[in-house]
């Protein structure tokens, strides 16, 4: 599962959030300060030490936090291609800011001293996105190890299992505050997932961030990168991906059989596939955004 097309293509947001992660990290590693982004409740509201909690959002501790963290939010930037970078703008800010006030109030009704400091990353916004990569992207594959049963979802949720136990405690409470939120937005409180910011805000992102290298942007197509996501006349499963020429190899018949059990339309299915070169990964997420609109 590599969560579509490589690259950043169509997912500007997510690009600026990598970036900005790396470099905080990196910059505060090479100064020999990363334990110094840890925080705790003492730090923000009675040292005033606002700048943790700015930093916290991008920066993690460690290198390891580091890989496995860029590597889940390298893949969630599906769900920024599904929904648009308007609203996945929304979602992150709902998932930082909803999962802070929450690792806050932990910190202040829990006693253990074990929990006196947290650990800095993006946790809040990572581990939101495990509710919606758990309900809205479906399993296009499953294989047997030692009698046991994989599915091509389980190497994201070990990331996620190893991110979660990186620091123990100190990144298991930011982890589980972060699922929380993340079903508070699936369960769309306060019709969170209807809102947008202005255009001008998504755009940001856009220009702010580098261009990614060799993932240049389909033309032609009416696919709007920032702002609103793109629209499907008639639910058609394209825009995204270009159109293969007439020599094209129809699609295998057990590759169009797993995206039908998936509940797909057989002629979306094959359609999809022709459009992904036939990579079942691609294609489950030209289908997933063809639904989105």
């Amino acid at each position: 599962m590599n969560g579509g097309p490589s690259g950043f293509n169509n997912a500007p947001v997510t690009r600026t959030i990598v970036i900005a992660s790396t470099l905080f990290t990196v910059l505060f590693g090479i100064r020999g300060r990363s334990s110094q982004l840890s925080w705790s409740y003492q730090d923000i509201f009675k040292k005033l030490q606002i700048w943790k909690l700015i930093v916290s959002v991008f920066a993690f501790s460690s290198t390891p936090e580091l890989v496995f963290g860029i590597y889940l939010l390298y893949f969630f930037r599906v769900f920024e291609r599904q929904i648009g970078s308007n609203k996945y703008s929304v979602f992150i800010f709902f998932s930082v800011i909803a999962s802070l006030l929450l690792e806050v109030l932990a910190l202040k009704l829990l006693k253990d001293p074990s929990l006196k400091i947290l650990t800095s990353g993006p946790y809040g916004l990572i581990f939101s996105s495990f509710v919606p990569f758990y309900f809205d992207i479906p399993v296009s594959a499953r294989f047997r190890v030692l009698g046991l049963q994989f599915s091509n979802k389980t190497f994201i949720y070990l990331a996620g299992l190893q991110l979660l136990l990186s620091s123990w405690k100190r990144s298991m409470l930011p982890g589980i505050c972060g699922v929380l939120v993340g079903f508070l937005y699936h369960s769309n409180i306060f019709h969170i997932r209807r809102l947008k910011f202005p255009n001008f805000i998504a755009s940001f992102f856009s220009r702010l961030s580098l261009p990614s290298m060799g993932s240049a942007s389909p033309t032609g197509q009416g696919r709007n990168v920032v702002g609103n996501a793109p629209s499907y006349a008639g639910r058609q499963v394209e825009g995204n991906y270009p159109a293969r020429s007439s020599s094209t190899i129809n699609p295998p018949e057990d590759s169009i059989a797993t995206l039908v059990s998936m509940g797909f339309d057989r002629n979306s299915a094959r359609q999809a596939l022709i459009h992904a070169r036939n990579d079942i990964n691609a294609a489950t997420n030209i289908l997933l955004e063809s639904q989105t609109h």
